[in-house]
């Protein structure tokens, strides 16, 4: 290979985004070499050993890209100190390190993708990019057209406005409403704390697209290789 920036080959490698390898440098995580790099800069060439917590890694010969029905009660995450059962874990006979693409809170269902290619979860992933995100919730009560306005202008929640979402209610459920939430952002727990500041909060939350990608019929636990074509339209359309 040539030579290149650890982050960019920790990428390569399907270890992490960028920024999340820059993060695991940073942290002592990696090595090169046998010597631990902790400061950013560091390039590696043919021949040098490269390690993630004494374990190496080596550059992904094929490129995962998987959408997952997310369960509730299961971290977006690849591992957790508590024992925890954690994505990764219901994704079975892919022979790759792969990784979440963002992530669901833990009691939220629906959507997530998850892949070994590190510079499209970096591209996908970066706020400048503002993928659409389309949720279905069940909410206490039913939201007015006041509510919608409100959405579409943007919240003011404890850490900033949200950027204009959209906000539908397609369906009742006793007294309460069904309701479809579509943001472009990424923050904690954000669609329930948008609704929670109309004074809707939520019920049950389940996320059924991720910009050009659908949930469909896949059932929760459930996974699926997303197509060429459906990876080459969520990076084109915005």
């Amino acid at each position: 290979m040539e030579e290149m920036r650890l982050q960019k080959y920790l990428a390569l490698c399907g270890v992490a985004s960028r920024r999340g390898a820059e993060k695991l440098i940073s942290e002592g995580h990696i090595a090169v070499n046998g010597v631990v790099v902790t400061e950013m800069g560091i390039k590696v060439k043919n021949g040098d050993k490269v390690t993630l917590d004494e374990q190496p890694v080596k550059p992904e010969k094929n490129k995962y890209y998987i959408i997952l029905n997310k369960p509730s009660g299961v971290l977006s995450s690849v591992k957790d100190d508590r024992g925890r059962e954690c994505v990764v874990d219901l994704i079975e006979g892919v022979n790759a390190r792969l990784y979440p693409v963002g992530r669901l809170d833990y009691d939220t269902t629906g959507l997530l993708l998850l892949t070994n290619d590190g510079d499209f979860m970096q591209k996908v992933t970066h706020p400048s990019f503002e993928i659409w995100k389309t949720y279905q919730a069940v909410v206490r009560g039913v939201p007015t057209e006041s509510d919608v306005k409100r959405f579409a202008e943007g919240l003011m929640l404890d850490d900033g406005k949200t950027l204009p979402a959209v906000l539908d209610v397609v369906g009742y459920k006793g007294n309460n409403a069904i309701v479809e939430v579509s943001i472009r952002e990424g923050r904690n727990r954000q669609v329930r704390r948008m609704l929670e500041k109309i004074g809707h909060p939520v019920n049950s939350l389940k996320r059924i697209s991720f910009g050009s990608l659908e949930l469909g019929e896949l059932k929760p636990g459930k996974w699926r290789h997303a197509r060429p074509e459906e990876i080459s339209r969520l990076t084109e359309d915005r």
